[in-house]
Parts: structure tokens; sequence; C-alpha cells
């Protein structure tokens, strides 16, 4: 199933060139520009606080983008390049390139962790360790999955799980060409059997017996 495709809203930039690049960042506007696609480029503008907050959350080159403009229909973009101020990094013009609906494109997609009961580790009071909570995927725009679902049935102390036990949709397939890790069922960090119990409690019993008799040296002694 395709997951939802975020929006990202601008403006249309009417003018073109350096001039009007500066007029939109005295506006409290990044500059940019949407290409590609077999259509002609659309100089835009988007509101700076706006595109700071979307950059900040990570992920922004990654991830494919439904494009509204006003005034002009929705189009699938993904984030080419930001052009950044020298000295205080933050964004001054931003490049996007239209996608069709065959193209393809990494993105990262989250990972969903299901059966947690059914995993006899987890039951005897395992812990499961996430190595990847997002996996990055080459996917045809038109066919993105909403996420990759690990099963955890059956996973026991030590057990991993991997991209290579993991059903991708058709078409889909990782970034990393190896078979890396996804998660794994990790021990407790101390886990004691009867058995180790009973003998920490009888050298406990035994430490505080000498310590006792240490004692009753030192008061010999001392008398």
């Amino acid at each position: 199933m395709a997951g939802k495709i975020p929006d990202l809203n601008a403006t249309v930039r009417t003018g073109t060139g350096k001039g009007a690049a500066r007029q939109a960042r005295r506006e409290g506007l990044v500059p940019g520009i949407i290409y590609g696609g077999g259509a002609d480029p659309q100089p835009i503008n988007i509101p700076f606080n706006y595109l700071l907050n979307h950059l900040r959350k990570g992920r922004f080159l990654a991830t494919l983008w439904n494009m509204k403009v006003d005034g002009m229909d929705d189009v699938r973009v993904i984030c080419r390049n930001v052009e950044r101020d020298v000295v205080k990094d933050l964004p001054t013009h931003i490049d996007f390139m239209r996608l069709r609906q065959t193209s393809r494109v990494n993105i990262f997609v989250q990972v969903e962790f299901i059966n947690h009961e059914e995993s006899p580790g987890l039951k005897k009071g395992g812990v499961l360790v996430v190595v990847r909570s997002e996996v990055e995927l080459n996917v045809q725009a038109n066919n993105i999955p909403e996420n990759i679902t690990v099963d955890l049935t059956g996973m026991d102390f030590g057990d991993v799980a991997t991209i290579s036990g993991i059903e991708l949709p058709d078409g889909v397939k990782p970034v990393i060409d190896r078979d890396f890790a996804i998660a794994n069922v990790s021990a407790p960090s101390v886990v004691l059997s009867d058995e180790e119990e009973d003998e920490a409690a009888e050298d406990a019993e035994a430490t505080e017996g000498d310590e006792a008799a240490e004692g009753d040296d030192t008061g010999d002694a001392e008398s």
C-alpha cells in the first residue's frame, strides 16, 4: 500500500533572476525552482520559517513531496539541492525535480514490529533492540510502501531480524547492497537462574559469616 506523501506548500515567484530572489528573501521567503518532468521550469517561493522547520526534521532530500503551488496542479517532487548562507548556514535557495509516476527514488520507510507476544525472548523478559527504525529503499514514485513489517514470532535471545528476512513489495529494494540488521532480541542485562540465585545467596551468607568471625577475633585480641 502506498504511503501518504507529505505536502509542501509554495507560491509562484513572478520574477526571475537575482533581483527577484533578493526581493523574496527580504520578504521572508526562500526562492526556488521546480524543473524536469518534461515541463518548463517553475520559479517558486517558500516561507522561510516553514521551510526551515521541515529541514530541521531531517530526511528532507530523501523525502518524496507533494508540491502544492497556488493556481497549479499538485506535482510530486524531490529536493535536489539546498543552497545555504556560508556564514549562517540558513537556506537561501532550493531546487526541486519533478517526478513521473514511473520515476524511481530513494526514500526512508518506517519499520513496524508485530507479534511481540509471540517472541519467546520477549516473553522471558528480553529486550527488543531496534537497530534501524527506518530503512532506505529504492521505490517507484507511484508505489511507495507505508512501512515494512518485521514479524517477531519465534525470536529468542540473540536472534536477529535482517533485511533479507523481510518481504518487500514488488519493485521495492534496499539501497544498501548487503544483508543488514534491523533489530535483535537481547537478554536482560542480569538474568539469573534459580541455581545461580541460590549460589549467590550462599556466597552472601558465607561472606557475612566470615565477617562476623573476623569481628569476634578482633574483639578477643583487643580484650
